[in-house]
């Protein structure tokens, strides 16, 4: 259970979701990442990332980008919104498309750091 403050009143948020990595029974392994949310739906986020591939032919770098979607527990989803840089690791398969699950929110759309 966490309490959390908003307006000096103190509300309990009680996560009963049982995909959350802190309070449920997911467990996380295998990869992390960390990438800028792109779309935000009921349970799940679109997260993006920039990544670099050698091309040998040529001798050089080119940029791609990557979408992935994670698994957006009950317990952040008032806190996560389009644009922020958050970090998602990897876990067993939840459906057809996800196979992530939102870890932290590492700072906002106005780049301030959260603590």
């Amino acid at each position: 259970m966490e309490e959390t403050k908003t307006n000096n009143m103190k509300e309990k948020i009680t996560c009963t979701d049982k995909f959350c990595p802190k309070h449920g029974i997911l467990s996380v392994r295998g990869r992390s990442f960390k990438g800028k949310v792109i779309r935000k739906f009921p349970k799940r986020v679109c997260i993006e990332f920039e990544r670099t591939i050698y091309i040998a032919k040529y001798e050089r770098y080119s940029k791609r980008k990557t979408k992935l979607h994670a698994r957006l527990p009950d317990c952040m989803a008032q806190d996560i919104n389009i644009g922020d840089y958050i970090e998602i690791r990897e876990c067993r398969p939840i459906s057809k498309i996800i196979h992530f699950v939102v870890i932290s929110k590492i700072h906002d759309e106005q780049g301030k750091e959260i603590k």
